[in-house]
Parts: structure tokens; C-alpha cells; sequence
């Protein structure tokens, strides 16, 4: 249905404004013909299923319904409404991203990450994701990855969810669930109804890939298959490295995760990938948490330094050593927790440059640049109409892989 809604759009979109026309030929009565702009998946060279870890949750003054910065850029202590002499906000992070702080249900912040994901190889989104109860912020974060999922199968890429399971107690705790198996039940019933059947849900041997960021509160076998009974269609479950024994036969296998060294990422390619029927793997740029200056809570206790990207070129080496069928980056943009990939002030694009190598991206076209013009002439062409049909165009191109056309075209808006 959604890619029907899409092709739709971009029909109109090109009958509006005819395919690369330029200022100069906007009197002109010859309409000029649609250009197919359907999603064209990249050309690589590695056959590994390339995911990314995303967050939801970041959500700016203009967007709360309260006026007020979201935790994930405050923590206890920072406040983005301070700016600096380097004109940068102050945010709970040791990095900056390149387009500043963010709402994550922006459209233009979304068009810009899924367009740089498609272009550095990456296939899939994997949503950090905490369920359906008016909890705390988990109703910004589902409203913003229905945002998110909204324009995935635009761009033509993949997405799963990643269960917070832990959220269930929180549900119980405010008196919405009575117990935490019926909250799981609730969520996933959710998740079923609303994404296991789109056309762009992963699916791992044939069934809707479902992963777990724990288990943390479901911890026995038999709540899990208590919670999945109600499901009509079972799906492939995942969970966190080393905890899938707590699911029992109801996982499928296990993915990797961020810790101390990259030691453990050879344990689990070395020890535990042989004995499951689904291994993901996982690469990081580096791991440095902002909790205890954010005044978020203790220090995580380690740090894994990003080395001018050597820490990436490192995981992403044990990767393709390790033969994947799967592979989680870790993550796009958990500022907090400083794993980010999305270009930032101190990286610029070095790490999903690196993305791309390491997919063997046929392209070797530069236009991550030009991604990041496109979001800069929507922000600063807000509220002209005009302008922003012929970037819906540019969008267009970019999508299907007519980045040419896209930079023409973006030359010409000012």
C-alpha cells in the first residue's frame, strides 16, 4: 500500500514540476514527461545484509507539545539554548551531528539520514523501539518511528524493530498493564498488526525479523512463549548476545553488541556464531558515555576510543573476516552513548565513508555532501512552496539513483 501512496507522490511531484527543468523553463506549455522515479537500490559488491541501529528519541523545543528540549539532548544538566562562540548548542555529548540537534520525527531529518544511509551500502533500519504505552517519552518514540517508517520504503530500505523489553515494567509501574506479559503482548500485538506485514519488514527465513535489546525484564522461556502465543505469525527472534537462553526455543539466534574491546566481538564470532541458526554482527566507531557529566547517572565504567577510525576499520575487518550474513552498526546516533555514524562536527563523513568501502558501493560518486545541501535548502526554503517542489525532485533522484540530475537541480535553488 505505502509504495503504491509513494509512486503516487511522485507522479504528481513530476507532473508539477517537470523532470530537471530549471527556473527559466517554468513558462513554457510543453509539459514535459514523468520521469521514473521508483527507489533503485545501490549497487555493492558485499553480500552481507548491512543494518544500523537507530534511535528515535531526540526531540527539540519546537516539537514537544511542553516547549522543552528532549531528555536525550539534556540529560539533567545541558541546555541547548545555550549557544557557544563556535555556534554550536550545548547537548549531552561529547560530538556534535554536522546538522546540528534534532527532532527525530522531522521530515527533512529523516529524508537526510535514510538518504546517507542509502548511499554509504547500509540496507536496513533496525528501531530502537518502546512499545505503545503513554509512558514517559515511548509515545514521542513510537510517533517518531511511524515517521521514520513512512519514508523507508520511499527511499527503499528495510526495517525491523528492536524490543525494549524493559518498558514493560515501566507500563505495569504506572498502572496501564497489569503484568509484564500482557504489556509485551499489547506491544507486539503491535508490531504485528502494523509492521511485520509491509513489504520492506526484514524477514530472516521467511518470517518478520523481531529483535530484543536484553531480554531485561522477560527473563524465562515460558513468558516468552507466553507473549508470543498470541502472535499469529512467530517471528524470527534475536536477542542481545549471550542472553538468548533466557528466550529458550523461542530465539532464533543472537547478535553482537558494543563492549570494553573488541575481545568479545571475537568470542562471539569464534565461540558463539557456530552454535546459532541466526548470527548478527556488529562494527562501532568507538564508545564514550555522557551519563555522568550529563548528570544521566553513573558512567557506563569503560570507553572504547574512536582513533581517528580505527576502532571502525577494526569491527568492520572482524566483520567481513567472520563471513556475516548479517552485520548491526552500532549505532547511527546514540549521541549519548558516543557510538554515533551519522556524520558529525569531529568526523565529518569519515565513518560512513567508511560504510561504503567497506559494502563495496559501485558508485564512488561523492554526494554526501550534496545530501546535506538538500536538507540545508529545505530548512533555509521553509515556507516556499516553490522551492521545495523542486526539491521534492532532487529528493526523488537522489532515491533513484540519479544523483546528477539531483545536484543539477539543487544548483539551481538558492
Amino acid at each position: 500500500m505505502k509504495r503504491y501512496i509513494s509512486l503516487l507522490f511522485f507522479g504528481i511531484m513530476n507532473i508539477i514540476i517537470a523532470s530537471g527543468c530549471s527556473s527559466d523553463d517554468k513558462g513554457s506549455d510543453q509539459p514535459t514527461t514523468p520521469e521514473t522515479t521508483v527507489p533503485v537500490a545501490i549497487e555493492k559488491t558485499n553480500s552481507t545484509k548491512i543494518y544500523v541501529h537507530y534511535m528515535p528519541w531526540f526531540e527539540t523545543k519546537e516539537s514537544s507539545a511542553d516547549k522543552k528540549w528532549g531528555y536525550h539532548w539534556t540529560m539533567a544538566n545541558k541546555n541547548p539554548d545555550n549557544i557557544g562562540a563556535n555556534n554550536r548548542r550545548e547537548i549531552a555529548s561529547y560530538y556534535y551531528p554536522l546538522i546540528g540537534p534534532y527532532h527525530s520525527g522531522d521530515k527533512n531529518v529523516i529524508e537526510n539520514h535514510l538518504l546517507l544511509m542509502k548511499y554509504s551500502g547500509i540496507d536496513g533500519v533496525l528501531i530502537d523501539w518502546y512499545g505503545t504505552y503513554d509512558v514517559y517519552d515511548y509515545k514521542m518514540v513510537k510517533e517518531n518511528t511511524e515517521q521514520l517508517i513512512a519514508m523507508l520504503d520511499k527511499v527503499g530500505l528495510e526495517y525491523a524493530i528492536v524490543y525494549e523489553d524493559r518498558v514493560t515494567k515501566s507500563a505495569v509501574d504506572a498502572g496501564k498493564a497489569i503484568s509484564v506479559t500482557s504489556a509485551a503482548k499489547t506491544d507486539l500485538a503491535y508490531v504485528q498488526n502494523n509492521y511485520f506485514n509491509d513489504a520492506n519488514y526484514i524477514k530472516i527465513n521467511g518470517k518478520p525479523l523481531l529483535m530484543n535489546f536484553g531480554p531485561i525484564v522477560l527473563q524465562t522461556p515460558a513468558e516468552w512463549t507466553n507473549v508470543f502465543g498470541t502472535l499469529t505469525t512467530k517471528p524470527t527472534f534475536i536477542t542481545l548476545w549471550d542472553q538468548s537462553v533466557e528466550a529458550g526455543a523461542n530465539a532464533s539466534g543472537e547478535y553482537a553488541w558494543v563492549y570494553k574491546n573488541s575481545t568479545y566481538l571475537t568470542n562471539f564470532y569464534t565461540n558463539t556464531k557456530p552454535k546459532l541458526s541466526v548470527a548478527i554482527g556488529s562494527a562501532y566507531p568507538g564508545f564514550k558515555d555522557f551519563y555522568a557529566e550529563g548528570g544521566g547517572g553513573a558512567a557506563i565504567g569503560w570507553t572504547i576510543e574512536h582513533n581517528n577510525g580505527a576502532t571502525l576499520d577494526e569491527t568492520l575487518a572482524m566483520a567481513k573476516n567472520a563471513n556475516l550474513n548479517y552485520l548491526q552498526l552500532i549505532t547511527w546516533n546514540d549521541f549519548g552513548e558516543g557510538t554515533m555514524l551519522e556524520p558529525t562536527v569531529e568526523f565529518g563523513y569519515t565513518y560512513i565513508e567508511k560504510v561504503k568501502a567497506f559494502a563495496g558501493v559501485k558508485n564512488t560518486e561523492n554526494v554526501f555532501t550534496d545530501i546535506s545541501k538538500l536538507y540545508d535548502l529545505r530548512v533555509k526554503n521553509k515556507g516556499n512552496a516553490e522551492a521545495q517542489k523542486k526539491l521534492d525532485q532532487a529528493f526523488n533522484y537522489f532515491v533513484s539513483m540519479q544523483s546528477a540530475k539531483a545536484k543539477q537541480l539543487l544548483n539551481e535553488i538558492k
